[in-house]
């Protein structure tokens, strides 16, 4: 039953994160500053970049009107189509754009409504951020984490292009990905191999190349999870297996931390082009993601000049009015409970537009938005109709999948993998990182007896795709679990790549002892091999999947099915034992670290389909190992700081983490503690060596920074609604599915068409939600943020010269020191995987931008550059950094 307005809650769902219990419309927004820490608990009342930190319980303001597209930067011809056939469009065939037909409705796990009579398709929106999810004859590409660990654009821009290619002639049309929320806060968050890195800078580049690859392809990227989405536990109320909760936690960080961490790689997938962007299932101080207006309209719309539209994750939605005066475009997939037949939106945003609850500009510019992203990215000119079905990999079946109707062929096995194969196995071996090497590797092939141990060097004795969407930890990790998988066409195990590498050679002995806690059987047969390989990993995933005990985030950072007894069975009697660690994410090694008889160490992440055969060219040296660790290998799981909360800590309300670290995650933590890491951030080892020398820094004639000035223009009106309701009853030529989620009214009294009295809306519409009148630009507003953030202001260069005997990557990477009280000792600020040939020198260029000097003022809430020294960093990792030079006098670009 319809509660209150007749869209907005259903009475079985509670106003949930509700500050002001009087509005209905509020829904977690207050009228405090956000959060009010940075104000009132500044302590350097002299520098406005202070570290305020959060609290629990803070609150989100409210931030109205929603900005309408406006066709900025290069959106201005998708715009120019999209209000033309908008114009054309009734309410309800606009409504029918904005909401999904409901879950297991149609084929795609997404899937909003058509406009047949304007010639607009389904859209099919599509998991994965590794390749397309629920189908057959499709690729399984590299994990976000090992893109990051080949810090190479190129690599990630054709990933991003292959993903694209694959989805594209699966007829999917929006890409659910790229991913850089979670951004890895924590170092056990479940999806964090989804992701790229913990650092901003790493995880932008790579976060808008791969939204480039894709878009290039004629897929619409879908961005996610914007915001604050950085553990699985509590994610979703009810959600935790073992503690149940009544609310989603809140992400409780400051607007400093914000800026300057979580939201900028979210700049440069903006940027970048970004047509679409998933509002993440937790609150932010205490306001859910997809009805957060300050998040949605003022930081991603309004800050960043966002043109595409936001839709919500899946049952993210939390409300009707209140999420689409607040920013939300899109729901998915549309039903409030999957499969109940019941919605937010549909019927009842056409309710809402006529009765005045909702401005038709509101409406208009959601479905202005959407066709804006499709005409964007090409897919009118480009488009596949649909070829597979999410829910069945049977070739006959029922298109309305759940309501059983619509039988005929729903899967047409189309093969897309298109030689993908070679690319996935050249960025797995790209990946893989060398942390430790006494004379081990490379490998020649002819060792006379080689040992391989672990259950990750072998098959699943299910199949890889034996557990649904990865859910299980048997075989080798080639892919972690949940909605960001995909069906591995084949997983090449490393086992049978060495046994293979071994036969080609012709001669040499292979034995292979597979089960994990088989010690004497390992020790027998390692106590006779010249070389012992050792497979281990650590896995997780999403939280609707629970492994091992393991909901989504990992329960601590020791290596899974007891691998340290293995390697320390193995190398007691072997002293050539070789490591290899595919994990999600950093792993405890003290155990075996200093093991003299450790001899090497490859962290090989999760690395696709092709695993097996990317391992064995680099341990056979037919590739120079050049991957760098994109996060910290510390001694001991305190030396991160910020932690999972494994359990609620606020009783009925919502779990509240609080981000008191403020941007001191990963690296940085270890660098303000002074916690010496076993393996720093962009650290690692090649099969040559590499010296760093010439640091030059080149200044160039860029003029003062403004603010952005001016305002918008008004949010354009398309097309005209009738006060008639009788136009938007239910279709007598339609015979509807069950449990489709439609536009259309049930009865042309709209009381009735809610299911319940709409009692009155005075006073209950947020302030200014409903003015369409031009508004202020911000001052750090454009694509992406203000333009002139991107202005070159120095321009550093170094040489690197390989000093050994092999070619080699080496990737060089530069910091800055802000210098500021509360800033990070260092900072990622750019980076470049360099090919260097034997006895070569190259020259290694970082352009530093205005924004990468920057902190974040939340007093003009705009960017600014500190008085303080600038310290520039160059060097092979985060703790080596052979040159260094200082930049004085950077304010004056002020």
């Amino acid at each position: 039953m319809w509660n209150q307005l007749g869209v907005l809650l259903l009475a079985a769902v509670p106003v949930i994160g509700r500050s002001d219990t009087s509005n209905p419309l509020t829904q977690g927004n207050d009228t405090a500053p956000w959060p009010n820490s940075v104000y009132s608990n500044a302590t350097d009342t002299s520098n406005p970049v202070v570290a305020a930190g959060s609290k629990s319980n803070q609150t989100s303001p409210p931030w109205y009107p929603s900005p309408w597209g406006e066709g900025l930067g290069d959106w201005e011809a998708a715009y120019a189509r999209a209000r033309s056939i908008v114009s054309k469009m009734t309410l309800t065939e606009k409504v029918n754009l904005t909401t999904g037909v409901g879950w297991e409705l149609e084929r795609c796990v997404g899937q909003n409504g058509a406009v047949p009579r304007l010639g607009i398709p389904s859209m099919c929106m599509q998991d994965s951020p590794v390749g397309v999810r629920d189908t057959d004859y499709n690729s399984v590409f590299p994990m976000g984490v090992n893109v990051a660990a080949t810090w190479d654009r190129g690599m990630a821009y054709t990933r991003g292009q292959g993903m694209g290619y694959e989805h594209k002639h699966k007829g999917s049309n929006v890409q659910l990905g790229p991913v850089t929320g979670p951004l890895g806060r924590v170092p056990e968050g479940g999806r964090n191999w989804e992701g790229f890195a913990p650092d901003p800078v790493l995880s932008g580049v790579l976060f808008g190349e791969t939204i480039s690859g894709i878009q290039s392809q004629n897929v619409i990227a879908c961005g996610k999870h914007f915001i604050g989405y950085e553990q699985e536990h509590f994610r979703s109320a009810g959600n935790g297996f073992v503690y149940q909760v009544n609310e989603s936690y809140s992400a409780n960080l400051d607007d400093v931390t914000m800026h300057e961490m979580y939201l900028w790689p979210w700049m440069d997938g903006v940027r970048a082009g970004m047509g679409s962007v998933m509002c993440s299932y937790n609150q932010i101080n205490n306001s859910y993601a997809c009805q957060n207006s300050y998040v949605l309209n003022k930081l991603l719309k309004a800050e960043l000049g966002f043109q595409g539209f936001v839709m919500s994750d899946w049952s993210a939605q939390m409300s009707g009015v209140a999420s689409a005066l607040a920013g939300l475009d899109m729901t998915m997939p549309g039903d409030i409970a999957f499969d109940s037949g019941t919605s937010y939106w549909g019927s009842n945003l056409t309710v809402a537009v006529l009765n005045g609850t909702v401005p038709q500009w509101r409406v208009d510019d959601m479905a202005v938005r959407i066709m804006a992203a499709w005409y964007y990215v090409g897919v009118e000119n480009n488009y596949v109709p649909i070829n597979f079905d999410s829910w069945t990999l049977d070739t006959y079946g029922y298109e309305h999948y759940y309501a059983n109707e619509g039988y005929g062929v729903i899967n047409e096995h189309v093969d897309v993998r298109n030689n993908h194969g070679a690319m996935i196995r050249e960025i797995g071996a790209a990946s893989a990182v060398l942390l430790k090497n006494v004379d081990a590797l490379p490998l020649t092939g002819k060792e006379k007896f080689t040992g391989v141990f672990g259950s990750d060097a072998g098959p699943n004795a299910y199949g890889p795709n034996g557990c649904s969407d990865r859910g299980c930890d048997m075989g080798t990790l080639g892919c972690a679990w949940g909605s960001g998988t995909a069906n591995f066409p084949y997983l090449i195990t490393p086992g049978f790549a060495i046994e293979n590498e071994i036969y080609n050679h012709g001669d040499g002995m292979y034995q292979a002892v597979l089960d994990d806690y088989a010690y004497s059987q390992a020790e027998s047969v390692a106590s006779q091999a010249s070389v012992s390989i050792v497979f281990v990993n650590s896995n997780s995933g999403e939280g609707y999947i629970s492994v091992d005990g393991n909901i989504g985030d990992r329960n601590n950072l020791t290596i899974w099915n007891d691998g340290d007894a293995l390697i320390k069975a193995v190398s007691s009697v072997c002293n050539n034992t070789i490591v290899v660690i595919h994990s999600v994410g950093p792993v405890l090694l003290d155990s075996f670290v200093n093991n003299d008889n450790v001899t090497a160490i490859i962290w090989a992440g999760v690395p696709g389909e092709e695993s097996g055969n990317s391992i064995v060219d680099v341990l056979y040296g037919k590739v120079n190992p050049g991957g760098k660790l994109p996060f910290t290998m510390g001694s001991s799981r305190k030396d991160y700081g910020a932690d999972v909360l494994y359990k609620p800590n606020s009783g009925e309300s919502a779990p509240q983490l609080d981000f008191t670290e403020g941007q001191f995650i990963d690296y940085r933590a270890f660098d303000k503690g002074g916690v010496t890491p076993i393996y720093e951030f962009g650290y690692g080892q090649s099969y040559t060596t590499f010296s760093y020398s010439d640091i030059t820094i080149k200044k160039h004639n860029v003029g003062k920074y403004t603010p952005t000035k001016g305002s918008t223009s008004a949010a354009p009106v398309l097309g005209k609604v009738s006060s008639d309701a009788s136009e938007y009853t239910f279709p007598e030529d339609i015979t509807p599915v069950p449990y489709f989620i439609y536009p259309y009214l049930n009865s042309t009294s709209l009381k009735k068409s809610a299911d319940e009295s709409d009692y009155g809306v005075s006073g209950s519409i947020p302030a200014n939600s409903h003015n369409g009148s031009p508004q202020p630009r911000l001052p750090a507003s454009g694509v992406g943020g203000n333009p002139l953030l991107w202005d070159v202001l120095y321009t550093v260069t170094a040489k690197v010269t390989n000093t050994g005997k092999v070619a080699g990557d080496e990737v060089a990477q530069l910091y800055v020191g802000l210098g500021g009280p509360n800033d990070a000792i260092r900072q990622l600020r750019g980076f470049e995987r360099l090919s260097i040939a034997p006895g070569k020198t190259a020259t290694f260029t970082v352009d530093l931008t205005r924004r990468d000097l920057s902190n974040w003022d939340t007093a003009s809430q705009d960017w600014f550059i500190s008085d303080y020294k600038k310290t520039v960093y160059v060097g092979a990792s985060s703790r080596n950094l052979p040159l260094k030079t200082v930049i004085s006098g950077a304010s004056a670009f002020n």
